[in-house]
C-alpha cells in the first residue's frame, strides 16, 4: 500500500509539471471608460500610447494602468501586489493608432518586446515603454521613432522607476524587470502620478 501512494504522489508530481495540466492565465479584461489607472487616479481612456492591466488572485477587477510602463513598475515596487496571475498589456502591433490604442488588443508582458526609449510618450506624458507582440513590429517601430527592443526582463529599473528620458543615448545599465529583484527606488516617486 505504501508503495502505491508514493507512486501516486509522484504521478500528482509529475502532473504538476505538464503543461497540458497547467491552468492558463486568466484572460484580459476588456479596457471600458471605468477602468481607473492605479496611480494616477484618471479614467485610462483618456490617455494616449499603449495601456495595461494585471489580474492579481486576490482581486476579482484587474488593476489597470494609464501606460504600460506603469504595468512594468507595478511588478518591481516592493509594496505593491505579488500575487500576479498575468499582466498584460496594449498589443500596438495590433493598435489602430498610438492614440487610440485599443481595447481588446492585449499580449501577456511576459511574452512581448518592448521599444524603450523612443520619441512617443505614453499616458501623463512620460517616457514609454511600447509593448508589441511581433518583434519585427517592433523593430520597425523603433527604426520610424527611436529606442532599442527589449524582452520583458530585460526593461532596465531605472528607465520604469526613474524618470525614463535619455535612456537611448544614455546606455543605462539593465537589471531584469522581475517581481523577485531589489528595484532602484530613486525615482520611484518621480514616476507616481
Amino acid at each position: 500500500m505504501r508503495r502505491f501512494a508514493v507512486a501516486l504522489a509522484l504521478l500528482a508530481l509529475a502532473a504538476c509539471d505538464d503543461p497540458e495540466t497547467a491552468q492558463a492565465p486568466p484572460p484580459p479584461q476588456e479596457l471600458s471608460a471605468d477602468a481607473v489607472g492605479h496611480y494616477c487616479g484618471m479614467i485610462v481612456l483618456e490617455h494616449s500610447g499603449p495601456k495595461g492591466q494585471i489580474i492579481l488572485k486576490s482581486r476579482k477587477e484587474p488593476v489597470w494602468f494609464s501606460s504600460a510602463r506603469d504595468a512594468v513598475a507595478f511588478t518591481l515596487l516592493p509594496e505593491e501586489a505579488k500575487d500576479i496571475q498575468a499582466i498584460y498589456v496594449s498589443d500596438m502591433a495590433k493598435a489602430p493608432t498610438w492614440d487610440e490604442p485599443g481595447t481588446t488588443n492585449w499580449v501577456e508582458a511576459r511574452q512581448a518586446f518592448f521599444v524603450i526609449g523612443s520619441d512617443k510618450s505614453g499616458g501623463m506624458g512620460a517616457a514609454e515603454a511600447a509593448p508589441f507582440s511581433d518583434r519585427s513590429v517592433a523593430e520597425a517601430f523603433a527604426q520610424d521613432h527611436g529606442g532599442e527592443v527589449v524582452a520583458f526582463a530585460d526593461i532596465p529599473h531605472d528607465y520604469v522607476l526613474g524618470s525614463g528620458e535619455g535612456h537611448a543615448q544614455q546606455g543605462a545599465t539593465h537589471a531584469p524587470a522581475s517581481s523577485d529583484a531589489a528595484p532602484a527606488m530613486s525615482g520611484a516617486s518621480e514616476h507616481r502620478h
